[in-house]
């Protein structure tokens, strides 16, 4: 070897070529050949121990399990399901009054009430009139409010709201009384029954449902009363 070596330093001084720079070439590959190896198989340093004042929390890590467990874990909320179920339940009376009142069918709980209407709706106006020939204003209100809800209340428009406790607008709930001033004073009442209508004998239309948002309306009511 040390002879091969030699020729090999001989033949690179007779051709010029520089055996120094060859040798320190292969040492840097040896280097770095050395760091590879270390990357690949890194070494760790035992005993050695980080301390802080801020401790990290370690927080559980969440698995597609774990969170199918918090999900099923909370309260219980109102399928698609369960609504088509309410919906399938409800009547055909329901459904024609949500219609015509413009909100959901579940919201129509009162059945007799709605009921009553139904037999009423399109009986002409007839002032003094207290039957299905024709009936006024205050008759058929008395007459809803003694079939429906068991109260018996005065003959007119003006003795009701006389004996009525005055609710605002905002404030009326299914049953309470509409006022409106028609021909000067209390001259006109219906039933409210929500989402801003009521039921009423109208000159025009007789029994109908109308709605306090109604240009008419809105311009001659006078309050509400329970």
């Amino acid at each position: 070897m040390k002879n091969l070596f030699f020729v090999s330093v001989a033949l690179g001084i007779f051709s010029g070529t520089s055996i120094s720079v060859k040798a320190q070439t292969s040492v840097n590959l040896m280097r770095l050949n050395d760091a590879v190896r270390s990357y690949e198989s890194p070494r760790f340093i035992e005993g050695i121990e980080i301390k802080s004042k801020n401790p990290m929390t370690v927080l559980p890590v969440e698995t597609k399990q774990t969170r199918f467990l918090s999900l099923n874990s909370q309260p219980s909320t109102v399928t698609k399901s369960d609504v088509g179920a309410v919906i399938e339940s409800c009547s055909p009376i329901q459904f024609k009054f949500a219609q015509l009142m413009d909100v959901e069918v579940e919201l129509i709980k009162n059945i007799s009430l709605f009921k009553f209407i139904d037999q009423w709706l399109g009986t002409r106006y007839r002032f003094g009139g207290t039957t299905r020939r024709g009936i006024d204003c205050s008759a058929f209100t008395g007459l809803l409010l003694s079939t429906v809800f068991g109260f018996n209340t005065p003959r007119t428009a003006k003795a009701q709201y006389r004996i009525c406790n005055k609710i605002k607008k905002v404030d009326l709930v299914e049953g309470d009384l509409v006022f409106f001033n028609t021909r000067g004073g209390v001259s006109h009442v219906g039933v409210y029954l929500g989402n801003h209508c009521f039921v009423h004998s109208s000159v025009h239309k007789g029994v109908t449902i109308s709605s306090l948002d109604d240009c008419y309306y809105s311009r001659k009511f006078i309050g509400g009363g329970r």
